[in-house]
């Protein structure tokens, strides 16, 4: 028999601030996040603005040098302090609990990576210092994190394009669910950097406009930074200990139909092959979902293919918004970004906007979520994520209401 899985804490890092304070007010608030790019010249490019996160703070290392870890470094630790604190659990006593820590990122510390690369073309081999690629490979920010605070084992990382976080969690929760270990730490995160944005731009996939998921007049995506981390447990386990629970996990689903390397297929059937298989997982009924937090990307592509697979799985009357129009696309922490705000949905009963949405598109006749709403009814809802090469991933969770 099935474990039932609870969210014990969360912790996120986005363009509108550290923590979920920060981040949740400004989006009910329906706030742009997007600024001028500061870390890397875009003068080169048709783009120049993103969801920067500004006067990032670097946390006090015990074990290594800050200046030696990357970016993503300092984004996913500072997520990781707010869930662990909001958790309830000394440091010590996690570690001793041994949880397992999946991760998921696209980039890794590749802007540690792209320093190296500009010292070795600028100054020559031998004035390359190797050390501006400890941080570099995409295991290495979960590793620091893990020996940083003495938890045992190494990071599971998953790198499934814009569903790794997505997957990470959902890896977790089944780890959990089917008793591989009574605690897990998951998320995503991912930093900006010029590599992840000059190869968007030559897709021509970067709106030099508003992002407008579903819009008939979308142009493209908008790029963010940011990392979410969440600290699930067995329902049991966190009784046991006295732990507020936050919400639960109910459901995950996952598909790959490699349609195209960077083109989602049109039908959507691989994304609502990983929506069903989330519901039946779930167990819950297509008409109890109560909102969904959709990829969501604002390019032509993407919005048609959510929409189709939405429509064929749950139809027109479920609340829709996409929260990416607001902080950007996270890349790999874009998933767990956006399980954490549907989570806040849950818990305040408020569904958060699809700002920037003005001309309803035929090819997306969904119920977009255009203002704050109020739902006193929402105890169940989805977070979906679909990545390049027909990577989906959907997450179905259920308020803490519903988890007695």
């Amino acid at each position: 028999m099935y474990r039932r899985v609870v969210i014990t804490g969360m912790g996120i890092v986005t363009t509108h601030g550290i923590g979920k304070p920060a981040n949740w007010s400004r989006i009910l608030a329906g706030e742009s996040g997007f600024r001028p790019i500061s870390l890397f010249d875009t003068s080169g490019y048709h783009t120049h603005t993103g969801g920067e996160v500004t006067n990032l703070p670097v946390a006090e290392w015990k074990r290594f040098r800050a200046s030696r870890l990357d970016r993503a470094s300092h984004l996913l630790r500072l997520a990781f302090d707010e869930a662990v604190e909001e958790s309830g659990w000394a440091v010590e006593n996690l570690s001793s609990s041994a949880p397992i820590v999946a991760l998921g990122t696209t980039l890794g510390g590749m802007a540690s990576g792209e320093r190296y690369h500009e010292a070795y073309l600028r100054k020559g081999p031998a004035r390359a210092l190797p050390s501006l690629l400890f941080d570099h490979l995409a295991h290495a920010q979960g590793l620091h994190l893990m020996e940083e605070f003495g938890i045992p084992g190494v990071p599971r990382v998953f790198t499934n394009a814009c569903a790794s976080g997505t997957n990470a969690i959902g890896h977790a929760f089944r780890a959990v669910r089917e008793g591989e270990s009574d605690v897990a730490v998951c998320g995503g995160y991912d930093p900006l950097c010029e590599f992840v944005f000059a190869g968007f731009h030559s897709l021509q996939a970067l709106t030099t406009d508003l992002c407008r998921p579903f819009d008939r007049d979308r142009s493209g995506m908008a790029l963010g930074e940011g990392a979410g981390v969440l600290l699930l447990e067995a329902r049991d386990h966190a009784r046991r200990r006295g732990a507020a629970v936050l919400g639960e996990v109910i459901g995950y689903g996952e598909s790959t139909d490699a349609f195209h390397m960077t083109r989602p297929d049109p039908e959507g059937r691989g994304a609502a092959s990983a929506m069903k298989s989330a519901l039946e997982d779930a167990e819950v009924e297509p008409g109890a979902v109560g909102y969904i937090n959709a990829h969501g990307t604002g390019t032509g592509f993407n919005d048609a293919m959510e929409s189709a697979a939405i429509l064929s799985v749950m139809g027109p009357e479920v609340p829709v918004s996409s929260t990416k129009s607001m902080i950007g696309h996270l890349l790999g922490g874009a998933g767990a970004v956006e399980a954490i705000l549907t989570l806040l949905a849950l818990r305040d009963r408020r569904l958060p906007p699809n700002v920037n949405y003005a001309h309803p598109d035929p090819a997306c006749a969904l119920r977009i979520v255009t203002a704050t709403e109020a739902a006193p009814s929402l105890a169940v809802a989805v977070s979906n994520s679909f990545g390049f090469g027909g990577s989906n991933a959907t997450l179905v969770f259920r308020g803490p209401l519903g988890s007695p």
